[in-house]
């Protein structure tokens, strides 16, 4: 089966509905209906922990940023009194004490003489002011103290991580704590050589002082140097693991979520679907304008009639009201695709910055590239037009190389509406955006339609032909020879009179009795030589023949 190709391809006819297209809908409808933000309209638990460390380009709503202002001050007490903080101290003392306990940090059992802390892995400071936490709205102090976030160490290992997180204290705190130990140890050991032997009781009690202090710095950089950095950052992997799993358990499945959600997505179907539709309707509007104008001016320049300027006028409304009313339909079609296209693009975005924070540009992509993939999704799955495989594939493929110019496009005006930053910079980025999108649509469907390349491919994969299409194909090649054999069937002389046979029938309706009616058929019987298998005269005969059968 051949491949059928567009014959009328006319180039600068189709380049300027499609720059008339990409103008009145993807780099100008788009201005007034979107406004694309970092990282979406939805507040995600990764968007609000990076909001919170600093990067304030990323877009939260108002009532998220107030719900993280009123958190309230951080109470250390209500953390550390908590029940089960309480219950847990007393555990691991209990096991402290038998020698039983296992610190974490350090990779060993701890000692009996060892000053024991219960650290909050993560730490309550941090949990208290974690944008995510807050935004899910668990309860901080029952999120802190639980058994996944405890560890038992060395105290001093407890007081120097205090609230800082784990990647901080073995990164920064860590290092800078061993060189100053190191370092202490070293002045105040200099010190104490310096000092003699014999003194006055004030520098004996000095002296004994130093060495207390140069004992306790190595008893310190002992335990510091102990540290085991790899179960120590797995303590930390582990407990921010069930952490977030709780606080994404919460926000996700929240019906806070689930609503706003649902309604950015929402908004956005039905702003897709308006710039679609409008979208078609203005382009109609600028063809109709684009034929009549001229008329207008030439009107003008001749003998100029105000009442032949008003009946153009009327003329020009009635032929846009009539090019909407023809592809009605089609802008009925393209709203409903625009709306999905919306919706599946704007869930898109918001699954998205769950793991990572979308860009402005990434968001404007993804929504331009859901509309042409929703076109090509339903002609993969309803193929409205039974196209065959090699036809379906050179439409699927020109409406995805649509979607990938208009991406282009999109990229190219970022980069220009950068560049441009004079006076009408931002209108003259999309203008040339537009048509380098018109062009490289034009080139797409060109190539697609036309190129040699291509028809070799359609017609390999039009070879690859269903069941039911080959059904199809046969029974139409039957009903086409059934045609023609009806036809010279109809052309066969069968030796009839339409006038004798008109007499006939009406002969036969005027008689009532069904003697004279068998007279009449005896007769035009015996005048055509009809053989039949009894003697139409004889009834005996006509019994005979029925009863055989």
């Amino acid at each position: 089966m051949s491949v059928s190709i567009r014959s009328d391809f006319h180039l600068t006819e189709e380049l300027h509905k499609t720059i008339v297209h990409s103008l009145v809908s993807s780099f100008g409808l788009d201005f007034l209906l979107f406004e694309d933000k970092k990282g979406g309209d939805v507040a995600t638990i990764n968007n609000a922990r990076k909001h919170q460390n600093g990067d304030s380009d990323i877009f939260l709503s108002d009532d998220v940023k107030q719900g993280y202002d009123h958190r309230g001050k951080y109470d250390s007490h209500a953390y550390h009194a908590d029940k089960s903080y309480i219950e847990k101290g007393k555990a691991d003392k209990a096991l402290h004490m038998e020698g039983k306990l296992h610190d974490s940090y350090r990779n060993s059992d701890m000692q009996r003489d060892e000053k024991r802390q219960l650290d909050h892995i993560i730490s309550a400071s941090e949990v208290h002011n974690d944008a995510g936490r807050v935004l899910s709205g668990l309860d901080g102090v029952e999120l802190s103290n639980q058994g996944s976030n405890f560890q038992s160490t060395y105290g001093y290992i407890n007081t120097l991580k205090s609230n800082h997180t784990m990647d901080s204290f073995l990164n920064d705190k860590l290092p800078n704590a061993i060189d100053k130990k190191n370092k202490n140890i070293k002045q105040n050991e200099k010190k104490l050589s310096e000092m003699s032997n014999v003194g006055t009781p004030e520098l004996q009690h000095k002296k004994r002082e130093l060495e207390s202090k140069i004992a306790k710095d190595k008893e310190h950089l002992e335990v510091l140097e102990s540290i085991d950095h790899d179960k120590m950052r797995e303590a930390d992997k582990q407990a921010r693991k069930q952490y977030d799993a709780q606080i994404d358990a919460k926000y996700y499945t929240s019906s806070k979520f689930l609503k706003s959600t649902g309604m950015e997505a929402a908004k956005s179907g039905v702003k897709m679907g308006m710039r679609q539709a409008v979208g078609m309707i203005l382009a109609e509007v600028w063809f109709e304008l684009k034929e009549q104008i001229p008329l207008l001016y030439k009107d003008a320049k001749g003998n100029f009639s105000f009442e032949l300027f008003l009946e153009r006028l009327k003329s020009l409304a009635s032929g846009i009201w009539l090019r909407i009313k023809k592809r009605f339909k089609d802008i009925l079609v393209e709203f409903k695709d625009g709306v999905l296209s919306g919706v599946i693009s704007s869930l898109t975005t918001t699954i998205m910055n769950i793991f990572f924070t979308t860009q402005k540009l990434v968001v404007k992509l993804i929504r331009e590239m859901w509309s042409s993939l929703v076109s090509a999704a339903k002609l993969v799955f309803f193929n409205p037009n039974k196209l065959s495989p090699g036809d379906l594939s050179r439409e699927i493929m020109r409406i995805i190389s649509t979607g990938v110019a208009v991406a282009m496009g999109v990229i190219l005006n970022k980069h220009l509406a950068t560049m441009m930053t004079f006076p009408f910079g931002s209108e003259i980025a999309a203008f040339v955006s537009a048509i380098a999108t018109g062009l490289m649509t034009l080139g797409f469907t060109y190539f697609l339609d036309h190129s040699e390349l291509m028809q070799k491919v359609w017609s390999y994969l039009n070879q690859f032909k269903s069941d039911a299409r080959k059904t199809l194909e046969y029974y139409q090649k039957v009903n086409l020879e059934l045609d023609r054999y009806l036809v010279e069937l109809s052309a066969l002389e069968f030796n009839l009179n339409p006038i004798e046979m008109s007499k006939f029938t009406d002969s036969l309706v005027s008689l009532n009795c069904e003697f004279e009616k068998g007279i009449l058929l005896n007769q035009e019987i015996t005048k055509r030589d009809i053989d039949l298998p009894f003697e139409p005269s004889n009834l005996d005969s006509t019994r005979n023949w029925l009863s055989s059968l």
